[in-house]
Formats: structure tokens, sequence, C-alpha cells
């Protein structure tokens, strides 16, 4: 009788709810996929510094941005959240939180650690949970402790063996963990918040340019195609991200923390099979740990949702 369901269901027309959902699967799917690949850009990118990297993808991001919230006719929230002090205050931290994630993300891949930076963003989902649990009184079931817990082992394991690139890990897992959190507590959409953080870093990274014109150095790189790449990283960086909000406005909350691990999974194999980094024993048995961690906490997720769903 089930299956004789299912395959009727199968043979009508697509609902308005499916047909949402499956837009969703697709934003979400090519936006993560798009993040897979972004080491690939920027590793064309090597004879650059990172900071030069970053002060270009803030600048050119904010040109995208702008425009989009145009097209978008989305400019109300963002003059209502500039004049709120404290959004205005909390995304000031997450501006600077975000930085420092980009420029340590930049300098992992042009350094040749995209191992190291693909170990963050797996890790990330789970410090998302301790996060959750210890500053928004979020309850964990015995499975998530234990995925916690088995992902510590992986990290301890890492620090004994691959001390030398586990700052750069726990760095970017920590910094973006931290900016999701203080970005869940204000009450500005996705677009908004990132035009306005992209506003504070603003004159930084114009200061910085303008100080490294002034001694003479070449801000838009020494390469012919350099000064090509910098001006598109805005696009690069805005365009995930763009697909992401979309997905996330679509699809279930656990359907895009599913999707979430698509991209350090490809920067993995990027690592390993495009740019011959060596995966130490350390690295085998702490990622290992983390890829066992994400399932079992996937699956207590899930069965959570079955619970709710049947109750």
């Amino acid at each position: 009788m089930g299956l004789a369901r299912r395959l009727v269901n199968a043979a009508l027309p697509p609902s308005i709810d499916q047909r949402r959902e499956r837009i969703g699967l697709v934003c979400g799917l090519v936006a993560y996929a798009l993040w897979g690949v972004l080491p690939v850009y920027f590793k064309a990118l090597t004879g650059v510094p990172a900071i030069l990297i970053v002060a270009h993808r803030i600048v050119w991001s904010l040109l995208a941005l702008a425009v989009l919230v145009s097209l978008l006719g989305n400019w109300q929230p963002v003059r209502a959240a500039l004049r709120d002090r404290k959004a205005l205050a909390t995304l000031t931290l997450t501006a600077l939180l975000i930085a420092v994630n980009w420029l340590l993300y930049v300098y992992a891949i042009n350094s040749g650690h995209i191992l190291a930076g693909s170990l963050g963003y797996y890790l990330n989902p789970l410090a998302n949970i301790l996060l959750g649990r210890f500053f928004l009184g979020e309850a964990l079931s015995k499975r998530q402790w234990t995925a916690v817990a088995i992902a510590a082992a992986g990290v301890a394991v890492l620090a004994a063996g691959a001390l030398d690139t586990l700052w750069i890990s726990l760095t970017l897992c920590f910094s973006f963990a931290t900016y999701g959190l203080l970005r869940k507590q204000v009450a500005v959409d996705s677009l908004s918040g990132l035009t306005i953080e992209t506003v504070i870093l603003l004159p930084f990274a114009l200061a910085y340019l303008a100080i490294e014109a002034s001694a003479g150095s070449a801000i838009f790189g020494v390469d012919r195609a350099d000064p090509w790449l910098l001006l598109g990283a805005g696009i690069i960086s805005t365009t995930p991200l763009l697909l992401f909000t979309e997905a996330a406005r679509r699809l279930a909350y656990s359907t895009v923390g599913m999707l979430q691990f698509i991209a350090p999974t490809v920067q993995f194999l990027l690592a390993v099979l495009a740019y011959g980094e060596v995966v130490t024993w350390a690295h085998a048995i702490a990622f290992a740990a983390i890829w066992s961690a994400v399932a079992l906490y996937m699956s207590a997720m899930i069965g959570q949702r079955r619970a709710r769903i049947r109750n």
C-alpha cells in the first residue's frame, strides 16, 4: 500500500511546495559546490598576499551587494539596521570575525593548507552545537554528546600529530561559529547584514590599498590575469551567498545542515587529488573521527525530526 501511494505521488505533477523545495535544493547544491571549488580561484592568485586579496574582496563585494540590494529593493532593512545601535554594535563585531575568517581562509589556501581549512569547516557544525548548548540553552541528546566527544578525540589526535596547522582549523572553526552565533541573535536578514558588515570593513580595506599604492606596491597583482581575478572576487563571494540564502529560505534547516558538508568534502578532495597535500596519520584519524561524528549527529537529528512528525 505504501509503495502504491509513492508511485501515485511520483506520477502526479509536483505541488508548489515540492517545486519550492526542488529549487531550494538546487540552489543549496550549487552554493556549496561553489564554496567547495573556491580554492581553485584563490590558488590562481598565489602570488598575491592574502590581505590584499581580502581587501579587494571587501571592495568589490560591496559593489556587488549594492547592486543586488538595489535590484531586490532591499534598502529599507539596511537603513533600519543602521539606526539600531545594538544591532550595529553586534554587526561591527561580526564584521571583524568574518574578516579574520576570510583572511585566514585565503592564507590557508595559498600557503598549501587546504586540508587544515577543510577540517575547520567540518568542525564548524559541531562547534555550533556546543555554542548552542552553552549560550542558547539548546538541549543535546546522548548521541549528539557522543558525536561531540568523538570529534574532540579527533582534534586531540590532530593536536598531537599536526600541531603546526591545528591553529588554522580551530581559528577558522570558532571564528565562523561565533560569527553565526552572534548573527543568529540580530534581527537582520543575511543580505542586509552582510552588506552592513562589508560597509564597516570598507574603510580598512581602502586604507590598506591606499597605503600599499603610496608605497609603490602592485595593488592589482603582478600577473596579467591578477587584476581581473581580484575584480571578480566580489562576484565570487556574493554568488554562493545569494544561492545559500535562497536555499535556506526554501528548505528545512536539517536539510541545509546536511548540505553544508559538501564544501569541505570538495576542498578535502582538491587538497589531496589536485594540489598534492599529504594526508598524515593524524589527518586520517582526525578526519575519520569528524566524519563519524557528523554521521552520528545527523542520524540523531533525523531521528528527532521523525519523532516530532509522529507526535
